[in-house]
């Protein structure tokens, strides 16, 4: 027979046991011995590599918003507001650009500068917001400057075709174009991006999301593989801007780069220009 005070050891026993052991078999699941962490890919191992984000199992000391934490410590509010007070009082997107909106869209986009070294993840913050700056004059448009005159409407889609009045031309941070990029952008985030393309003008986490969106699907990896600043200048605007094409623009994009690889105190790395 157990007294009173030996059921409760026996429960407290039982609850320790209860709270571990679904962390032991998940990392035991992935094969890996006792101390160490399943990283994202299935590997065992210790250190950031195995046990930060991503980690499947073991001693996992990254957070859920590690991400988020890490970026806003890079991306702090006089890196930010550096950039954002140099719109004119009379810019449209004055006030609408904002830290707080920026930091809310990064939720849905935790590998965002956090998939690669600390140098790789500072120039992938550099190089995304040199293309803000220069889409956006400092972040004085959420418009296209006479975007209006233009529909950017491919009709050969028909996954997401044109509606009837509606223009497709460039809004946001990173200036989403063209209805086949409004259409899965808006089915991704959770907007009508075919039928009101307008919202990505009107609404901040919204405009932040397309950037972060248009970002990690044709950006990121170029500058974690090292192909370069050169690259998400051509994965942005690459036919109109590139091989001679327009180097006016290219040389703005890079000036910004530098500079904000400067105040992050990280080097350019290599193939700057595309």
């Amino acid at each position: 027979m157990i007294n009173c005070g030996s059921r409760k050891h026996f429960f407290l026993f039982i609850y320790i046991i209860a709270i571990f052991i679904p962390k032991l078999i998940l990392a035991q699941n992935c094969g890996c011995a006792e101390g160490l962490c399943c990283s994202r890919w299935g590997y065992c191992g210790t250190g950031n590599a195995y046990c930060g984000q991503g980690c499947k199992g073991g001693p996992c000391f990254i957070t859920e918003n590690y991400g988020i934490s890490s970026v806003s410590q890079i991306v702090s509010e006089p890196f930010f507001n550096g950039i954002a007070n140099q719109a004119a009082p009379n810019c449209e997107g004055k006030g609408f650009y904002t830290r707080s909106a920026f930091l809310e869209a990064l939720r849905s986009y935790p590998l965002f500068a956090t998939a690669g070294s600390s140098d790789d993840n500072k120039r992938e913050i550099a190089a995304f917001f040199a293309h803000v700056t220069h889409e956006t004059g400092q972040m004085c448009y959420r418009n296209e400057i006479n975007g209006a005159s233009r529909d950017y409407c491919d009709e050969t889609n028909t996954e997401y075709p044109c509606v009837l009045g509606k223009k497709y031309y460039g809004r946001g941070p990173i200036q989403l174009s063209w209805n086949f990029n409004y259409g899965p952008a808006g089915k991704d985030i959770g907007f009508d991006g075919v039928n009101d393309p307008d919202i990505v003008a009107r609404d901040s986490l919204i405009a932040f999301k397309t950037a972060f969106w248009y970002w990690m699907n044709n950006c990121h990896s170029l500058i974690t593989s090292g192909h370069g600043f050169g690259a998400t200048i051509r994965a942005i605007n690459g036919p109109l801007e590139c091989n001679g094409g327009n180097p006016e623009p290219v040389a703005r994009r890079i000036q910004y780069y530098t500079e904000y690889c400067q105040q992050l105190g990280v080097d350019t790395g290599n193939n700057l220009t595309c």
